[in-house]
């Protein structure tokens, strides 16, 4: 199954995706012959549908098509305002390889905040002073169980999905401190595709390809099995200092390929165009614009 947000007046709702570009209750593609737009049909209140995911899931599972054409509602992140998003440095091997870098002895975490998500298709400004944004290609992970102090793979088995997440880093405000929370926070920063059931894409560590283009060319190829830390480890780290709750998110690293190692550097300006794809995950297409577009 494949979720998206709502946008209902301030209201979030998680919806279900039947169609060509979705996916149905039962996994495969869903739709009427001669009519494969995709529609969603909303499933409930995202606070409600985080709060009881088993019986909403449930519900979901039962509904057999969409109420309204998917390109007719506005979409948001499926996420409730409350969630955390952890944030994953260096998580690749062949991402450490290209820094220079040591491997860490443990997950490098840090923090966005909600209000930095967006979706598919939302342009994303350049901050001011930066000379361009950088891609991170990325699988996000979302939370489907309260985890306190849990083993990996209770971690694992609590997962409720994935989605694809591109974490675009203003690279001068990242490095203006040891901290890098205001390089990972800039405005609509942070887009993120539906959320697909974990059922449907297995275990990552298995290997999920990854893509990144910009303007159509590839700047990252990466494998998802090439990842230092596990998803099931890293929730598992997490939670023996902070309980995660089903809606919080972690993403999980970037392979390669990032822009600001390259000689010289590159990076994303107005005009240009990223996309992330993550095997049997999905797409995610942002253009880049200048900073006179901030809200």
């Amino acid at each position: 199954m494949r979720f998206v947000g709502l946008r209902d007046g301030r209201r979030v709702v998680v919806g279900l995706v039947f169609g060509a570009d979705g996916a149905g209750p039962q996994g495969g593609p869903m739709g009427t012959a001669g009519d494969e737009r995709p529609r969603v049909a909303r499933v409930a209140d995202v606070d409600e549908f985080y709060g009881d995911l088993a019986d909403w899931t449930a519900k979901a599972r039962r509904m057999t098509a969409g109420e309204h054409d998917l390109a007719d509602v506005e979409l948001v992140p499926p996420v409730p305002a409350g969630a955390r998003i952890l944030g994953m440095g260096l998580n690749y091997h062949a991402h450490a390889a290209e820094t220079g870098l040591e491997l860490p002895r443990r997950p490098p975490i840090f923090g966005r905040w909600t209000a930095s998500l967006t979706v598919d298709g939302t342009p994303v400004p350049v901050p001011p002073g930066e000379r361009g944004l950088d891609w991170e290609g990325e699988l996000a992970v979302i939370v489907g169980s309260r985890m306190t102090d849990v083993d990996e793979d209770a971690a694992l088995r609590g997962v409720f999905g994935y989605a694809v997440f591109n974490d675009l880093s203003a690279r001068r405000a990242q490095g203006a401190s040891a901290q890098w929370t205001l390089g990972k926070n800039s405005d609509r920063s942070g887009p993120m595709g539906p959320v697909v059931t974990a059922d449907e894409v297995g275990d990552p560590a298995a290997g999920l390809r990854l893509v990144t283009r910009v303007n159509g060319e590839v700047v990252q190829d990466g494998d998802t099995s090439d990842m230092i830390f596990s998803i099931g480890r890293i929730l598992s780290f997490v939670s023996r200092t902070l309980t995660l709750n089903p809606g919080d998110i972690l993403i999980t690293g970037t392979p390669a390929g990032v822009g600001y190692i390259r000689k010289p550097p590159r990076y994303l300006g107005p005009g240009d165009v990223v996309e992330v794809w993550i095997e049997r995950v999905g797409t995610i297409r942002n253009p880049v614009v200048d900073a006179s577009a901030r809200p």
